[in-house]
């Protein structure tokens, strides 16, 4: 499975921007999907996940209520859209899947099996 994630840039504090992982195989609906974020020198942290085909969504607590994840099974792609962006939400963003998952285990970035390149967010003050 590869995973392509884009739609990072430049923007604003308070700003908007939708990112956008592909996936390469045609089962992904079948498949957990997550976006962690990591900065420089710090550990990679989950943000959002999306349980299987129905989109259980789970989020990090600073993230609720700015932060939408979602899915189209159709393109076998998820979509994390992030509203009221802050400084603090500056990171490289990667997206991630599994399809062995329990719903439990969808914050830990150790229990997902394929991982997409990352795509930098960058929020300025």
């Amino acid at each position: 499975v590869q995973l392509q994630a884009f739609g990072g840039g430049l923007v604003q504090a308070g700003g908007s921007l939708r990112l956008s992982c592909a996936a390469s195989v045609r089962t992904f609906r079948d498949y957990t999907a997550g976006w962690f974020r990591q900065t420089p020198g710090q550990e990679r942290d989950f943000v959002a996940a999306c349980f299987r085909s129905t989109c259980s969504p789970a989020y990090v607590e600073s993230v609720k209520g700015r932060f939408t994840i979602s899915r189209d099974n159709a393109k076998n792609t998820v979509y994390l859209q992030m509203n009221n962006l802050k400084p603090e939400d500056a990171a490289v963003y990667y997206c991630a899947a599994g399809n062995r998952l329990i719903s439990s285990s969808v914050r830990y970035d150790n229990a997902y099996d394929y991982w997409g390149q990352g795509t930098l967010v960058t929020v300025s003050s």
